[in-house]
């Protein structure tokens, strides 16, 4: 793997885990129990590490 690669994939875990964590937490907050909020989280973290990686490679 290349220097910017790996940056790519290190920034796209890091945005994806942060839209994730936000997700849940406003689920959570939102009134729908944890393990719930724990899965819309987790959906959304995929989602977006999905469409970062997905336009990281589109633009080469």
């Amino acid at each position: 793997m290349s220097t910017f690669q790996m940056l790519s994939l290190l920034l796209a875990l890091s945005m994806a885990l942060h839209v994730g964590c936000a997700a849940a937490f406003t689920a959570w907050r939102g009134g729908t129990r944890p393990a719930r909020a724990f899965l819309i989280g987790g959906s959304a973290t995929g989602t977006a590490c999905a469409l970062y990686l997905a336009a990281v490679s589109a633009y080469h």
